[in-house]
């Protein structure tokens, strides 16, 4: 995934979910902020992050966050990403992949992708982890009950004879290896134990992450 007109930043604050004010060429501007997720450990005073100029006329802020350094680490933040980066990895290396479908319903839960691979059907739920801690991915950074419901459905697809992946893209790159974030939100580290146990598929995948591109790399130990 290639981003264009790319600028770097220093983040000041963010006063809600949706903005964030930035300093660039020495005057304040205001940005959307693409994940509305706590982002606490990222979006402090003074660091220094990249936006994108939006380019739409109608918006009311010219910018987008994209990403934010972590020391030396840069870490993708945009919560728009992950599907994409997924679609363009599985693209490559799903094997016999032959269909792709976003965004499809099965029961009561809307999944990120149906695929078909080798003459069996899937459904796959994309999730964008940004939290690093002590080197370890951890997700989710706030409690998410529409996760969790997520992850429930899954194993119903597998009760039903469907293959079932829960895809987590670790939007940066050295971690040693994904978990859930039980501290948290425990009933999603429960769920997601729930629906490996039930034959769900869990995956997370690294990213090289540069200050104008985001790219799947390799698969990370998962710990349940």
């Amino acid at each position: 995934m290639i981003y264009e007109r790319m600028r770097e930043a220093v983040f000041e604050e963010r006063p809600n979910r949706f903005i964030a004010h930035i300093r660039l060429d020495g005057e304040r501007r205001v940005c959307h902020v693409k994940n509305t997720g706590r982002c606490r450990e990222l979006l402090l005073p003074g660091v220094r992050v990249l936006v994108q100029e939006n380019g739409h006329a109608r918006r009311k802020t010219g910018w987008d966050l994209i990403a934010v350094w972590k020391g030396r680490r840069l870490i993708n933040i945009d919560a728009a990403a992950p599907n994409q980066v997924f679609a363009e990895w599985a693209a490559e290396r799903w094997p016999g992949l032959t269909l792709l479908k976003p965004e499809t319903t099965f029961g009561d839960s809307r999944f990120d992708f149906y695929l078909e691979a080798a003459g069996r059907p899937a459904f796959v739920e994309v999730k964008g982890v940004t939290l690093e801690e002590d080197g370890v991915a951890r997700f989710p950074d706030a409690p998410t009950e529409r996760g969790v419901k997520h992850l429930k459905g899954l194993a119903e697809c597998r009760r039903q004879g469907y293959g079932a992946y829960a895809v987590f893209i670790v939007q940066m790159r050295g971690v040693r290896y994904f978990e859930a974030n039980w501290d948290t939100h425990r009933e999603f580290g429960l769920a997601l134990q729930a629906a490996a146990a039930a034959g769900v598929r869990v995956l997370a995948l690294d990213c090289a992450v540069t200050e104008r591109s985001i790219r799947a790399e390799d698969e990370v130990e998962v710990r349940l």
